[in-house]
Formats: C-alpha cells, sequence, structure tokens
C-alpha cells in the first residue's frame, strides 16, 4: 500500500491517511470523516463545494449549493448501473441549474449562447462544471487510505480511493504479494458494491476499479466481471517495453491527464 500511495505523491495527488493520523496535510484531524458529518457519507462535500466555486466563478452561492444537492442525492433505490450512469451524464456535461437572470431585458425565448431560457420569472438556466475536463490540473486530486465508510450493515474500509473535487472516482484493493489479484476483486471489491452487506453508495460515482497484488494488476469497470479486468503494460507508448505491475498501473491510469 506505501508504495502505491508514493506514486500517487509524484503524481502530484494530495495525499490523506486514515486514523490515528487521519487528516490532510495542514488540515485538522477529524477522526477519519475528512470533512463528513457521518461515516456513511461518501462524497467530500466541502472539496466539492470548493472546486464547484472555483470552476463556476461568475454563479452565485445559490445554484453551486443546487449542483451539491443533485450530485448527492439519495440513489438508493435506483439499480447501482443505472445511478452510476446518471451521475457520469453529470460529470460529463454538467448540472443544469435555474439562476436570477441579471439582464433587465425581457427576453421572449432562449437567450443566444446562455443554453436556457430567459424572461421567465427573471430567472434563465445555466450548467455548473463539476470537472474540468480540458485543464485536469485545475481539478482538486486527493487520495485516501484505509477510506471507512459505513453501509446498511457493515463498516468497509477500501485500501485506497482517488477523488476528484471531493467525489470518488477510483476505488483500489491490494494484495500482499503471493495472494492472487483476483482475491482483492472476489473477497473486497465484489463484497464491497452488495447492496446489503457493501457500501454501494461508493461505487455511486466510480470510473476505474483496480485489483493489485503488486506484480499482477487488473483494471475494469463498475460492471465488469474478472475476465474483464485487464492488465495496463504501458504508460507513454504502444512500443514501450510490456510490463505489468502496479506502478506501470498507475501511471497509466492515474495520472490526472490520462485518468481524466
Amino acid at each position: 500500500e506505501q508504495p502505491a500511495i508514493g506514486l500517487f505523491a509524484e503524481l502530484g495527488w494530495q495525499l490523506a491517511g486514515p486514523p490515528p493520523t487521519a487528516g490532510i496535510s495542514g488540515e485538522p484531524r477529524d477522526a477519519g470523516l475528512l470533512g463528513r458529518e457521518t461515516k456513511g457519507e461518501v462524497v467530500l462535500v466541502s472539496r466539492l463545494r470548493a472546486a464547484l466555486q472555483k470552476l463556476n466563478p461568475t454563479l452565485p452561492p445559490e445554484p453551486i449549493t443546487a449542483a451539491v444537492d443533485e450530485l448527492t442525492r439519495d440513489r438508493s433505490a435506483m439499480l447501482l448501473e443505472q445511478a452510476n450512469r446518471e451521475v457520469y451524464l453529470l460529470l460529463k456535461e454538467g448540472i443544469s441549474v435555474s439562476v436570477a437572470d441579471t439582464d433587465s431585458t425581457p427576453h421572449p425565448g432562449p437567450l443566444p449562447g446562455r443554453g436556457g431560457e430567459g424572461g421567465r420569472g427573471g430567472q434563465k438556466t445555466e450548467r455548473v462544471r463539476v470537472i474540468d475536463w480540458e485543464n485536469p490540473a485545475n481539478n482538486d486530486f486527493l487520495l485516501v487510505s484505509q477510506f471507512s465508510v459505513t453501509g446498511a450493515l457493515y463498516t468497509c474500509r477500501p485500501d485506497l480511493v482517488g477523488f476528484v473535487n471531493g467525489l470518488p472516482l477510483v476505488v483500489i484493493e491490494l494484495k500482499i504479494p503471493g495472494v492472487p489479484a483476483r482475491a482483492a476483486f472476489d473477497e473486497n471489491l465484489t463484497s464491497y458494491k452488495h447492496p446489503q452487506n457493501g457500501i454501494p453508495a461508493l461505487f455511486v460515482f466510480n470510473a476505474l476499479l483496480i485489483a493489485s497484488n503488486g506484480t499482477d494488476s487488473r483494471v475494469g469497470s463498475l460492471t465488469a466481471d474478472w475476465e474483464r479486468f485487464f492488465e495496463w503494460k504501458r504508460i507513454e507508448r504502444e512500443n514501450e517495453p510490456r510490463r505489468v505491475s502496479l506502478e506501470v498501473m498507475i501511471r497509466g491510469t492515474c495520472d490526472k491527464t490520462r485518468l481524466l
């Protein structure tokens, strides 16, 4: 786990650890909550709100709050795959919000270039950007080790969770050398997604799942079975020597530019 954390540090991610050293460098400790009110929450709302304010500097607080509420609302009644798809579209396209129209001129229909309606009750529609896809470094990247999440019945602690703008996009489960990487998939990642025994809310935002024992490393999507988890063998170029290792996996998938 420590070598993996070191790689993320080299890639420019901020780091946070579990209790008793919980917290982010330079920030107060909070027993592993990382700003959450309870361990049932999976989004780091304070970081999400700060990122939305940074990416949408012209918007007032109300639509930022509306966007936070839309991202964090309870989707437990949905199939996990459907909830994940819904959130993916919000991340990709932004969140439509209603804001006060400060333009005093009445407009009978949509305003050119505003992406919404104007002049109806003094409101107009704007879109809140959640992630800056064009400039990856403009986002907030945080890696948390042993991120404690309480589900319906149990508390689970995935080895590593990668947050972008407060949203858990990457989940990594590690095994010691000699234990098959598949064990990380079968015993941990699969059980974490279980509706009752696991912490499915964590995976609503998921983009990548990684299972590794240090030498054998595989990456897959939320719905992939083990046969559809694949090795990542190159970092920069197709013609570079093929290497299967946790370092190649992390550098190849979790570099800020490659991830986004």
